[in-house]
């Protein structure tokens, strides 16, 4: 099978008060997937559960993300979810309070031969 990514969004998102990396994630995800409305399936005639979604968080300790709960916000398609290094972690100097920041990309892939001859 070959694949044709169709789709790719970003996303940022943060937790500043309790440094919670799944929530942050939960969050940059929400923002990528909220700037996209695909009506393209309709169009074309292909079933959304055709898609296959990616989705790669970046945080400084991708460890911390609890992948599986990730799962929830992503509707449609067959999904994959990876946590990476990446985002930052920026301390308040004056208190050290800690504020996560987290970026997700949100990757759609469709069967080139569903697609083939439109």
């Amino acid at each position: 099978m070959s694949e044709q990514r169709f789709i790719i969004e970003m996303g940022m998102g943060n937790d500043q008060y309790g440094q919670d990396y799944t929530k942050a994630a939960k969050r940059a995800i929400e923002d990528a997937i909220r700037h996209s409305s695909i009506p393209m399936f309709g169009a074309i005639g292909v079933d959304h559960t055709k898609m296959r979604v990616q989705v790669t968080v970046g945080a400084q300790q991708p460890d911390a993300v609890d992948i599986a709960a990730l799962y929830d916000g992503l509707p449609r398609g067959t999904v994959e979810v990876k946590a990476v290094k990446g985002g930052l972690d920026v301390a308040n100097p004056d208190d050290g309070n800690i504020i996560v920041i987290v970026s997700a990309a949100v990757e759609a892939f469709l069967d080139t031969e569903l697609v083939a001859g439109l």
